[in-house]
């Protein structure tokens, strides 16, 4: 039998079980933050106007491959992939297009970055500065979560702990600059994309969370000085009650074990705060109106888990970028569980039903052993050299694998109630042409720059890496100067080299 629920023990009250907040969506709905992004600063930006528009309460930006590399986009590395799987942003000039118009000091954003996380957060720093926006002022999120780049993504550039130190480079900085800033949104989304389970998800996520917090502890930092802007980002799959129990699940064992090894004097150091988006790997090529429908689902389960913002993907999305058509019934899926369904006037409506309680206890128990393990093997950043966490998700994709393939998990229009008709929809087309243009204008700021003043910011930012001071102010200093992404990036390289991993990539 599962443990009761304690009624004592109610929202906004350890081990927040039942959520962080005491009033919920009473009091506040989740932030309804589409994840956008493609081709040019200046489409995207129209993408973001018409968002906002439509009643969306954040931003999100995807950016490019190119960009999450650190390169730029007339890169001969970057040659058609420009603007493909999100926005190209290559200098200061690009990030004043991506936001013109919207005022940073009035908006949320995130920006899912990793590598060049510190990059990208200097180039939003430096627009913020040209307009007399005070840093304090400033409210988002980058990602920052490099060891889920070498457990899931592989998007990563620098060894492991160069790479940790420009992560905890950026939470120290913001610490003292942008105290509203979360500096670090440590991703389960990609390992459970990759294939992990909902427990496996838990129980990394969380132990990458706990390795990032000793390493700003190491660091010199106090942890309520930075753990109360920490946030967590889940995915939501088809198990309707399983990801539910999931997000309960999370939050409890993260609170008890920051409680336990280091003690916070802030409660909200304890508190698991988190994004969801639903899944991209449970959308199908065939049938893909049938999207729309595991969607819906998906997000009223982050809703019922107690999510504190959400991205609802686009039925489109498994055929090519979204249009906006389908970004808009994204949006308003959200919008209809907020405003019409009535599961915002209750606080953990599902909290006591015996399914949900016994699953949220076995979830926390299973991933508390995954962690412990971990713990057991030196801990996460030396678990990811080895590849342990990387064998640990391969296992579990191939397993699910398996049963699609066998018939055991059904999955509706695939291996279910299939027909042979190809779907009629078409995503959205990147104009190539876009590409091209966007190198003719890199090329000719590259031309007008002050070379003098490039030059001197650059060796800066390379005595700062090769220093232990924090690279931050030295990476401001150098976009305003109109340095580039690839060449910020291009000096850390230099400096801290590059990685491969244990599988040879």
């Amino acid at each position: 039998m599962p443990n009761a629920v304690n009624h004592d023990q109610n929202a906004g009250s350890p081990p927040y079980r039942r959520g962080i907040h005491s009033g919920m969506y009473r009091d506040r709905i989740w932030t309804m933050r589409q994840y956008a992004g493609f081709s040019t600063p200046s489409k995207t930006n129209e993408r973001f106007r018409a968002l906002l528009e439509g009643g969306q309460t954040g931003l999100s930006v995807a950016f490019d491959l190119p960009t999450q590399l650190g390169l730029d986009s007339d890169d001969p590395s970057s040659a058609g992939e420009v603007g493909k799987v999100g926005v190209a942003i290559d200098s200061i000039h690009d990030m004043r297009k991506l936001f013109d118009g919207i005022g940073l000091e009035e908006i949320s954003t995130s920006m899912t970055i990793n590598a060049p996380a510190t990059t990208l957060l200097a180039l939003y720093v430096a627009v913020a500065d040209e307009r007399g926006i005070a840093r304090q002022n400033l409210s988002g999120t980058v990602q920052n979560d490099i060891l889920k780049e070498y457990m899931a993504r592989g998007l990563y550039v620098f060894p492991p702990d160069q790479s940790v130190r420009l992560t905890t480079d950026l939470m120290n900085w913001c610490s003292e600059n942008a105290p509203r800033w979360n500096t670090i949104s440590v991703s389960g989304y990609h390992l459970r994309e990759a294939g992990c389970t909902a427990s496996e998800e838990v129980g990394m996520t969380i132990s990458n969370a706990l390795f990032y917090v000793r390493r700003a502890i190491e660091s010199g930092m106090v942890i309520d000085d930075f753990a109360p802007r920490m946030s967590f980002f889940f995915a939501c799959h088809n198990d309707f009650l399983e990801e539910i129990a999931k997000f309960r699940a999370a939050r409890e064992l993260w609170h008890n074990l920051v409680e336990k090894e280091f003690h916070p004097v802030d409660p909200r150091s304890s508190q698991l705060r988190f994004h969801t988006q639903t899944s991209g790997v449970t959308l199908t090529a065939q049938q893909p109106m049938n999207n729309a429908i595991r969607v819906a689902f998906q997000a009223m389960a982050s809703v019922l888990g107690g999510t504190q913002s959400l991205h609802t993907n686009s039925y489109d999305e498994a055929l090519g970028l979204p249009t906006e058509d389908s970004v808009t019934i994204a949006l308003r899926t959200q919008q209809v569980i907020a405003e019409e369904t009535g599961v915002a006037s209750h606080v953990d409506p599902l909290g006591g039903a015996e399914a949900v309680e016994t699953l949220t206890d076995e979830i926390i128990k299973e991933s508390l052993t995954i962690i412990e393990k971990i713990d057991a093997l030196g801990g996460a950043m030396e678990c990811v050299k080895q590849g342990y966490q990387q064998s640990m998700i391969h296992e579990s994709a191939w397993q699910q694998h398996q049963r699609i393939e066998t018939g055991n998990e059904l999955v509706v229009g695939v291996n279910s109630h299939s027909n042979d008709e190809q779907p009629e929809f078409e995503g959205l087309i990147i104009d190539p042409e876009d590409e091209l243009n966007k190198i003719q204008e890199l090329t000719l700021m590259k031309q007008s720059r002050d070379e003098k003043q490039l030059a001197k910011s650059l060796e800066s930012l390379g005595e700062a890496c090769r220093g232990d001071q924090n690279v931050m102010d030295a990476l401001i200093t150098a976009v305003k100067s109109e340095a580039t992404v690839g060449e910020v990036n291009g000096v850390m390289r230099e400096v801290f080299g590059t990685w491969m991993a244990p599988s040879g990539v």
